[in-house]
């Protein structure tokens, strides 16, 4: 699908489990009938801006509700010995990709993405550490770029180039959807646990709520910056947050959380302010 310029844009942040939240936004949003003419994604918001494009009513909303209500972390993060022997040894990642392809492959309703019904364009970054955007090609392999976090997924080969997670280099593509000739962005961010009562357990929980503070400080700064010459909205994130973006278990209750917020945000005029919410600035309880 070619390159329009598009009222609305959604842009989805990654984040791991906490993508769970976009999916309570993206909920209460379709309800007030808001929706999207072209969607940007990185990491974990990749693949909801990619389910969300195959079905932007509330029965596909309803659907990707689904997916995030019984997914795991072995559905994502599957850990195994092999992984992490392979990794001691010089080996690229501890985790396999093929479940991340599964849910790709068995949800996704097309496997192009210029063959989507609205235009998808999914961040990624090179070795060079600049943003690649992909807006053709297989969607998995897009995704599988896009959500490529450094030694915990392997590098993806796409255009004669080696990608990894757009996180590193442009994690909340606000600047992309500019680009494209958005006139107005609607953000969807995941947060970060802000309310942690003690540090996360294991070097990957760790590496995941550190990636988080990064994306919300990221965020911020590309707000400032595109507020200039765009309408840009952000939905609030969810706060007090406790959960580690490396636990999947949550994901109910992150769904209903948002739902509720999202729907008090736009009762307020949320969609007619565009502030930065103190939820993604360091703050306290």
């Amino acid at each position: 699908m070619a390159d329009v310029p598009a009222a609305t844009a959604f842009v989805f942040a990654g984040g791991g489990s906490l993508g769970a939240v976009q999916v309570g936004m993206l909920r209460a949003l379709t309800e007030a009938g808001v929706i999207a003419d072209l969607v940007v994604g990185a990491s974990v918001g990749a693949i909801n801006a990619a389910y969300y494009a195959g079905g932007r009513d509330l029965a596909g909303v309803g659907r990707l509700e689904g997916i995030w209500r019984g997914l795991r972390r072995h559905d994502v993060f599957p850990v195994t010995w092999r992984g992490l022997f392979g990794l001691l040894r010089g080996g690229e990642a501890v985790f396999d990709p093929t479940n991340l392809r599964r849910l790709v492959v068995d949800n996704v309703p097309f496997e192009r993405l210029e063959d989507a019904p609205i235009p998808v364009h999914m961040v990624a970054t090179n070795l060079r550490g600049e943003t690649v955007r992909l807006s053709s090609g297989p969607v998995v392999d897009a995704f599988l770029a896009s959500a490529a976090i450094p030694a915990a997924f392997p590098l993806v080969h796409i255009g004669g180039e080696l990608l990894m997670d757009g996180a590193v280099a442009n994690n909340t593509p606000i600047l992309t959807a500019a680009l494209l000739g958005a006139r107005r962005i609607i953000v969807l961010p995941t947060g970060f646990a802000c309310a942690l009562k003690e540090r996360p357990r294991g070097a990957m929980a760790g590496a995941m709520h550190a990636l988080t503070l990064v994306i919300a400080q990221q965020m911020v700064r590309d707000l400032r910056e595109v507020s200039r010459t765009a309408e840009v909205l952000t939905v609030p994130t969810l706060c007090p947050l406790s959960v580690s973006p490396f636990d999947f278990s949550h994901g109910p209750e992150l769904i209903d959380r948002a739902v509720e917020a999202t729907r008090q945000w736009i009762a307020g005029g949320g969609l007619t302010r565009p502030d930065i919410p103190g939820e993604l600035v360091p703050h306290t309880h």
